[in-house]
């Protein structure tokens, strides 16, 4: 006949002692966590997981095995970076068919924007629209203007800001108009 051996019980440290734990090294765990996830949301499951880890785990608390805040941030960092390792391998789920069907921008507000912004600039000198339009539009720099148009860098910088500002005039006086045809 065989006998059957029997495992003693396994310890598991009281909630009063996990609570204390908690208090003392709790949040800096978790700011620690939180650092290493980059979420809030993953480091309170990897705080809750390493105080389980400790509440199954008594013998860490036992004389000369060192400190519990730095058993805590070890257990922590392994979890984050298991975590981490775990939803790298898992691959991304797609749904087979999208809820609702994508959907294409409207274009007209691009539209009508160009459009009114070709019509200010249309009322621009030719230099100052010349200005903008290598600055704003083919986006170079006052350097690069300058070169472009044989100009000196100073030069580009007063007629872009004299532009500018004549283009808000334009513009404002273009939205008085409105308000007053729909008044």
């Amino acid at each position: 006949m065989s006998t059957i051996r029997s495992t003693p019980p396994k310890r598991f440290l009281n909630e009063s002692v996990i609570r204390g734990i908690y208090a003392e090294h709790g949040s800096a765990v978790l700011a620690y966590a939180t650092r290493l996830a980059g979420d809030h949301g993953i480091a309170e499951d990897v705080m809750q997981e390493t105080l389980l880890k400790l509440w199954r785990n008594p013998d860490v608390l036992g004389e000369g095995k060192g400190s519990i805040r730095a058993w805590l941030f070890t257990v922590a960092h392994n979890l984050v970076v298991d975590k981490a390792r775990a939803k790298a391998v898992r691959p991304t789920e797609v749904a087979d068919w999208p809820a609702s069907p994508p959907l294409e921008q409207d274009h007209a507000d691009r539209v009508v924007d160009s459009m009114a912004l070709m019509t200010v600039l249309n009322k621009l000198s030719p230099e100052h629209r010349d200005v903008l339009v290598e600055i704003y539009l083919r986006e170079r720099s006052l350097a690069e203007t300058a070169e472009t148009l044989g100009l000196a860098n100073g030069t580009v910088k007063s007629r872009s800001h004299y532009a500018l500002r004549a283009m808000r005039k334009i513009v404002s006086k273009r939205h008085l108009i409105y308000e007053s045809a729909a008044a």
